[in-house]
C-alpha cells in the first residue's frame, strides 16, 4: 500500500506528461541518483569501481544506444562493437594529433565520427530489412577490424593497432583515480538516459516505434522511412561511439581492435534482448545481467566449497550464463524491464489480487 497514487492530482498537462509521474518513482530515482554519486564513490573499494561499476556503467550506455535502433526502431544490427572501436579511434586521434583537446570534446568527436559510419551502413536499411540488414551492418565489423590493423593513420603509426592514453583531465582535474573515472562514467550515462528517454517520447521516437511496428503503414501516414532510419542510425551510433571513447578511454586505458570484435556487438545484443527490447531501463538491466552475472558464477565453487579446477569453473559459468539466457527469452521474452514493470503494477494494487 505504499506505492499508490491516491490523492496525486494533475493539473496541468507537464505535470501529467512527465518522466515520473508518480511520486514514489520521483523519490526512489533521486535516492538512487544520491547513492550513485555519492554514496558509492565513498564506500566502494578500487576493485569494485574498475571491475564492474565503471563497465556496468559503459555498457549500459552502450546498451542504450542500441536500444535505439533495435528496441525502438526495429532495425537489427550487429555491428555495434566496429562504432564502439570508431569512437574510441577517433577519440584517441583528436587527443594524439591536436595539442590541448578538451577530453569531453574528444569523447564527443568519437561519437560524431561514429555517427559517420552507422549512417553509412544504415543506407541499406532502406532497402533490406530483417537478417539481410544483420548481415549488412556485420559488414562494418569486419571493415573497421580491417581498417584499425592496416590503416597507419588511424592508430597514428603503431603497426600492432594497439594504442594508450594517459593522463586524463577535465577542466584542469584529472581523471586518474578510479572515484572519478567512474563520476564521469556516470555523468555521461545520466545525460544520455535523460536525453534519449525525452527524444522516444516525442515525434522521432513515435516515428522509430511506428517504423518498428509496420513500416508500410507508417509510410502511408506520411512518415518518411530514409528519415526516420537514418536517424535512428545516427543517434543510436553515436551514443555507441561515445560508450567506445569511455571504454578505452576510462576502462582499459590501452587497447587493441581486438577489445571491439564481433565478441563485443553479440554481448550488447544479448544486454538489449535481455533487458528488454524498446525500454530504458532495460538497457540497465541486461548490462547488468551480462557483468554481473559472470563475476559470481565464477566465484560459485569458492562459495559453496565444491573442489573444482579454474578451467571447469569457467566452462561452467559459461554453460550456466547461457542456461540462464534461455530460460529468461522462453520464460519472458520481453525481458527484465517487463519483468519489473510487472512487479511495480501488482505493487500498486497489493494487497488486492485485481
Amino acid at each position: 500500500m505504499l506505492y499508490r497514487e491516491n490523492g496525486q492530482f494533475k493539473t496541468s498537462y507537464s505535470a501529467d506528461s512527465q518522466i515520473l509521474p508518480i511520486r514514489q518513482d520521483r523519490i526512489a530515482m533521486a535516492l538512487l541518483l544520491i547513492a550513485a554519486f555519492v554514496v558509492i564513490p565513498m564506500v566502494s573499494s578500487e576493485y569494485l569501481l574498475r571491475a564492474i561499476f565503471i563497465p556496468f556503467l559503459i555498457l549500459s550506455l552502450a546498451a542504450l544506444g542500441l536500444n535505439v535502433l533495435v528496441g525502438y526502431c526495429g532495425q537489427i544490427s550487429l555491428g555495434s562493437g566496429a562504432f564502439m572501436a570508431v569512437g574510441a579511434y577517433v577519440a584517441y586521434n583528436c587527443q594524439a594529433r591536436f595539442d590541448g583537446m578538451p577530453l569531453i570534446v574528444s569523447l564527443l568527436a568519437g561519437g560524431l565520427g561514429a555517427t559517420v559510419l552507422g549512417v553509412a551502413f544504415g543506407l541499406p536499411s532502406l532497402r533490406i530489412k530483417g537478417l539481410y540488414l544483420a548481415v549488412a551492418t556485420l559488414a562494418a565489423q569486419f571493415f573497421v577490424d580491417w581498417a584499425c590493423l592496416r590503416l597507419p593513420w588511424v592508430t597514428n603509426g603503431s603497426s600492432s593497432g594497439s594504442v594508450s592514453v594517459a593522463n586524463l583531465s577535465l577542466f584542469g582535474v584529472g581523471v586518474e583515480s578510479p572515484s572519478a573515472r567512474y563520476l564521469l562514467c556516470l555523468s555521461f550515462v545520466v545525460v544520455f538516459a535523460l536525453a534519449t528517454k525525452n527524444l522516444v517520447r516525442g515525434h522521432i521516437g513515435r516515428s522509430w516505434m511506428a517504423m518498428r511496428d509496420m513500416d508500410v503503414a507508417a509510410a502511408v501516414i506520411g512518415i518518411r522511412p530514409m528519415q526516420a532510419k537514418l536517424s535512428a542510425f545516427a543517434v543510436s551510433s553515436f551514443i555507441i561511439g561515445v560508450a567506445g571513447a569511455l571504454w578505452g578511454f576510462v576502462h582499459l586505458g590501452s587497447w587493441e581492435p581486438a577489445a571491439f570484435g564481433i565478441n563485443r556487438s553479440f554481448d550488447l545484443l544479448f544486454m538489449v534482448i535481455i533487458g528488454g527490447l524498446g525500454s530504458i531501463s532495460g538497457a540497465f538491466f541486461g548490462a547488468a545481467f551480462i557483468v554481473v552475472l559472470p563475476l559470481l558464477l565464477d566465484k560459485l565453487p569458492y562459495w559453496t566449497g565444491l573442489p573444482m579446477d579454474t578451467a571447469t569453473a569457467s566452462h561452467l559459468a559459461l554453460m550456466i550464463f547461457g542456461a540462464l539466457i534461455v530460460f529468461f527469452l522462453i520464460k519472458e521474452p520481453h525481458g527484465l524491464a517487463r519483468l519489473w514493470a510487472t512487479a511495480k503494477e501488482k505493487l500498486r494494487l497489493w494487497p488486492f489480487p485485481h
